[in-house]
Formats: C-alpha cells, sequence, structure tokens
C-alpha cells in the first residue's frame, strides 16, 4: 500500500510557501537523465511550470555575479601630439539655421550657418562674375 500526501489548507491564504531546500530537492531530481519532469512535480504536487521557474529561480542564485576577468596588456604611452599640428574640431551646433544672403537683381542664396565659409566664397565669386 502506497502513502498519499494530503494538505489541507484551512487559512484564508491559500499559497504554501517553499524553503529553498524544499524547491532544490523537486528541481534536483528533475535533472537526473532519464527523469520525466512531468512526474517529479506531479510527486512534489506542483506544476511543471512551476518547476521549470524554480529550475530558473535557483540556476541564477547559484550563477557567479562577478563578470569574467578580460586579459590587458600594458604598453608604454604614446608620446602627446604636437599641440601645433592639431586642429580643433569643429563645435556642433544646437540647431542649424539658413541664412539668406541678397545678391541683388532679385537673387538669393540661402545655406546653412555652418556652411564652410571657404566654399561659399567660391561660390560668391562665381556668381559675381555672371
Amino acid at each position: 500500500m502506497t502513502k498519499q500526501h494530503i494538505e489541507v489548507i484551512t487559512s484564508v491564504e491559500r499559497r504554501r510557501h517553499w524553503s529553498r531546500e524544499e524547491k532544490e530537492r523537486p528541481v534536483a531530481a528533475a535533472l537526473e537523465p532519464g527523469t520525466v519532469v512531468s512526474d517529479v512535480a506531479r510527486s512534489a504536487g506542483i506544476h511543471v511550470s512551476q518547476l521549470f521557474r524554480w529550475r530558473k529561480e535557483l540556476c541564477q542564485m547559484s550563477a557567479p555575479s562577478v563578470p569574467p576577468f578580460i586579459p590587458i596588456e600594458v604598453v608604454a604611452a604614446l608620446p602627446a601630439p604636437d599641440p601645433l599640428e592639431t586642429t580643433p574640431a569643429p563645435r556642433a551646433r544646437k540647431k542649424p539655421s539658413i541664412v539668406t544672403i541678397e545678391l541683388g537683381r532679385g537673387r538669393r542664396i540661402r545655406v546653412e550657418s555652418d556652411v564652410d565659409t571657404e566654399a561659399l566664397g567660391r561660390i560668391l565669386d562665381v556668381v559675381e562674375r555672371r
């Protein structure tokens, strides 16, 4: 004759509380080779999805939270660049604006405010010659 475990819940709270050891037993049994997970869950009195959730939680607890070390190589520092050779990066404007240049005789040129001034000068020279 087999014994059956029957649990009677008499309180208002209908959820059972499981200790870590109580969760580890069915999870360990389900990880054994050749075991049917649904049979383990049924014998523990839980749903299969609960067993999978416990397994996920317990595996996350046992996983190392420290990231693995990455090997690095320390090399000699490079010399600082010559300050005369470096050119400062152009400052990015938050919002570009449009500049309208009146050339006369009803002619206009519209350019963005951050246009290359040398290129704009060449364009204006060509337009003046016409």
